[in-house]
């Protein structure tokens, strides 16, 4: 298991909608549900680790949830995280309003850094990003996320920002045309990020700016899709410093991604009574991205830690988090979910104790590269791909996923909540 096994999510939605399934319980009930689950484990880097995370659902509005995390391990790291979502303000009825707060210190973190970065280091850092060296470092890193969502009044959106909250499983309604089906939405998140590196302190160490995400999701279901799919494209901002080029400064810089799912049925039979094909594909670029080589003017590149990257547990699993860095990426994803009748989770120790309604085995592949120029030949040539099998299920509203991931020359073991897409 990696390190990396306890970051947080940072898509904005790290708990799928906690809400009820009819529309009259979205308007009556309100009274708050509590669930906690503890846990223990133990890896490479944090040793003994305990902690426990807890959900509470209806948290003062009835689709409003939140979510608290929070560890610390025997070489004394720890990690904290609290995410309040889906919130409404009076008469607001088409915008939702979710923050997160995440702050964490690894004492030996898995970190990928440039070439000749370090502290009292003769080299100066490489500016080609694909020259980077794996380091063991102590890290403090830290989020904070103000997502702005308004739901466009049309489709799933018609009836407002809560109820279309509620999965839809009626296929009479779906259609290929947002203004009939799904949800289309906009939303803008102020941010602000840090990472700071004990011994490399030549590294930038803050991003903070405004991301805008256009939205479509068109799936019957986020936690458990069987057919539709989403749409997003998100522009990343940072407007910098007026210091940029002194080392207390940040660099301006702009960055987009595209990505886009689709799930198809495969059917059911009496042990496997449904069946899904899930796919995505991932693109991003950094226009402002410079190869000034003396740096004179600045490069405009963001942080790698805020960056455009493959590695982790959501883009080509079988790599530890961020280890490609650079000015462009793609993935190609497929996976083959599976629901089997078979359910023992819920007669189990410790599992009977909450609402584990189902579970899904999975087997997956990606492929993907990362380059330093927005080049169709550059992203296709020689790509890391991964491949990997796991276990999901869903408890108390929250899917909770367990996966093995093999890629090219590394192997990772991933715990994490929501789907990877």
């Amino acid at each position: 298991m990696n390190i990396t096994d306890t970051e947080v999510h940072e898509d904005g939605n790290v708990v799928e909608p906690l809400v009820s399934t009819e529309p009259e319980q979205i308007e009556n009930k309100f009274e708050p549900e509590f669930v906690a689950v503890p846990f223990i484990f133990s890896t490479e880097t944090l040793s003994t680790t305990f902690g426990g995370a807890g959900v509470l659902k209806h948290a003062g509005q009835a689709q409003a949830s939140i979510l608290g995390i929070g560890l610390y391990s025997s070489n004394s790291s720890w990690v904290s995280y609290l995410g309040l979502t889906n919130y409404q303000l009076p008469k607001l009825d088409q915008w939702l309003f979710s923050g997160e707060f995440y702050r964490a210190n690894f004492k030996e973190g898995i970190y990928f850094v440039p070439q000749g970065a370090g502290e009292g280091s003769l080299e100066p850092v490489a500016t080609d990003s694909s020259q980077r060296n794996r380091i063991l470092a102590e890290g403090d890193e830290s989020f904070y996320k103000l997502h702005i969502k308004y739901v466009l009044p049309f489709g799933r959106g018609a009836d407002g920002a809560a109820l279309s909250l509620i999965p839809s499983r009626n296929n009479d309604n779906f259609s290929w045309d947002p203004t009939k089906s799904g949800v289309s939405s906009i939303e803008l998140t102020p941010f602000v990020k840090t990472q700071e590196l004990v011994g490399y302190n030549d590294l930038p160490t803050k991003a903070q700016g405004l991301e805008l995400k256009l939205d479509w999701d068109n799936r019957d279901n986020g936690k458990n899709s069987t057919r539709g799919g989403e749409t997003s494209l998100i522009f990343t901002r940072d407007f910098g410093s007026s210091s940029s080029t002194d080392s207390g400064g940040r660099e301006s810089w702009t960055t987009w991604e595209f990505e886009q799912s689709a799930f198809f049925s495969l059917g059911g039979s009496s042990w496997f009574p449904q069946q899904t094909l899930a796919l995505n594909f991932y693109l991003a670029d950094t226009p402002t991205w410079s190869k000034d080589e003396d740096n004179s003017t600045g490069s405009h590149r963001p942080p790698s830690f805020s960056g455009v990257s493959l590695g982790g547990f959501e883009h080509l699993r079988g790599y530890s988090s961020r280890q490609f860095v650079g000015r462009s990426a793609v993935l190609y994803s497929a996976e083959y979910r599976v629901q089997p009748a078979w359910q023992p989770l819920q007669s189990l120790p410790l599992f009977n104790l909450y609402d584990v309604p189902w579970w899904q085995w999975v087997v997956f592949t990606e492929a993907g590269q990362v380059a330093d120029s927005f080049s169709a030949s550059e992203l296709h040539d020689d790509m890391k791909w991964t491949l990997g099998a796991g276990a999901r299920f869903e408890v108390e509203s929250v899917v909770v996923r367990a996966e093995f991931a093999h890629g090219q020359d590394s192997n990772q073991f991933w715990v994490m909540v929501n789907q990877p897409f």
